[in-house]
Parts: C-alpha cells; sequence; structure tokens
C-alpha cells in the first residue's frame, strides 16, 4: 500500500529531563528498535514529508544530522524554549509536533489533528486530560512564543489561551500515554501497535 505523506512537517521533541523515569527515556530500547526515539521516528517518517528531532544534545546515531534540531537554550527545560527554536527553522507554515514519550498514537488520529487544524493556529489532542504537545502549532503563534519568554512564562496553557486554537476530544486515553515512569514504559510496551 502506497502511503500519501502529510503536507506537513513533523517535529519529535526530546529534549526533557527525564527525571521520574531516572534515565534518558528516549534512549530505552522499544518495540524492535534499539531505542524509542529510533522507534518514534522511524514509525512517522513514511508519513511525513520532512520529519526532524529537537533535542538539547546530538544523541542519535540514526538520522542525518540535517534532521536535528538543537535547542539553543542547553540549560533550560521548556517547551516554550523548544518551540521558539523550531520556529526559528520553520518560518509561516504549521508543523505537526509530537514527544518522544508518546509512541502509541495513531497515524489516524494524527491525521484528525492535521484535518481539524486548518483554521486554528494550535490544535491538540484531548483525552481525560490535554496533551498539550501533541498537535498542531502554526508559527503564527512565534511573536507570542517569544514575548512569553521576554516574560518568563513557560506554560504552554499560557500559549494556548494566547493562540486561537481548538482541543479535539478523542476517546482511547491509552493510545495517548505518556511514558513518564517504569510503569508506563511497561505498559505502552505492552500496547505497542
Amino acid at each position: 500500500m502506497k502511503i500519501t505523506p502529510f503536507e506537513i512537517t513533523c517535529v519529535i521533541l526530546s529534549g526533557g529531563k527525564s527525571s521520574r523515569m531516572g534515565e534518558d527515556k528516549s534512549l530505552l530500547p522499544f518495540s524492535t528498535s534499539k531505542t524509542l526515539i529510533e522507534y518514534q521516528y522511524q514509525r512517522l517518517k513514511p508519513y511525513f514529508k520532512d520529519i526532524y528531532i529537537s533535542s538539547k544534545t546530538d544523541k542519535f546515531d540514526f538520522i542525518d544530522k540535517n534532521s536535528l534540531i538543537l535547542d539553543e537554550n542547553k540549560d533550560i527545560y521548556s517547551p516554550i524554549l523548544a518551540l521558539d527554536t523550531i520556529f526559528n527553522k520553520f518560518q509561516n507554515e504549521k508543523i505537526f509536533l509530537i514527544t518522544v514519550d508518546t509512541p502509541l498514537v495513531t497515524i489516524e488520529s494524527i491525521s484528525e489533528l492535521i484535518n481539524e487544524s486548518k483554521n486554528y493556529d494550535i490544535c491538540i489532542a484531548q483525552t481525560e486530560k490535554t496533551h498539550n504537545l501533541c498537535g498542531v502549532f502554526s508559527s503564527n503563534i512565534s511573536s507570542t512564543i517569544k514575548t512569553m519568554i521576554q516574560n518568563d512564562i513557560h506554560k504552554i496553557g499560557y500559549l494556548l489561551n494566547n493562540s486561537i486554537h481548538k482541543i479535539l476530544n478523542f476517546p482511547n486515553d491509552g493510545e495517548f500515554i505518556n511514558i513518564n515512569n517504569k510503569d508506563d514504559y511497561k505498559i505502552a510496551l505492552e500496547n505497542i501497535i
């Protein structure tokens, strides 16, 4: 079956501290892949015209260095700073963002988020909780992000409230599991698509 890639760039966020895991979760083995980040990258790659990884450091041996977006802020862990770096690279376009630690989100759900994002600056997923870093983000929010950084505001919720956004409800909470600790990791391994 031939796959027609989405006409949008995908960026996988992989620059967190992994403090609850106790080790870098992006480098944990997952499914038949050597690491979780490699699994997420290879799984999504056929579905996007371009795919990148956003990280604090270059710790990946399976991608071309041009596919890596190194966070300009090495010492502060904030998705807002990562978004700023990403939108310095991608201007005047929408990107699909997903975190490394949500490997069970289906292509069908991603497609729905992309399709529903047309009239919004941000379109994210929600199940029992809101998944702030799984969705479509437009470079239109770049100036808001820069203002937030100047004012030392690092909450995605603030960005949502100050942008034209849509929150899309999905019925399957398990699909959006966030691998934050050993128990989550075990559950995700048991539910690989």
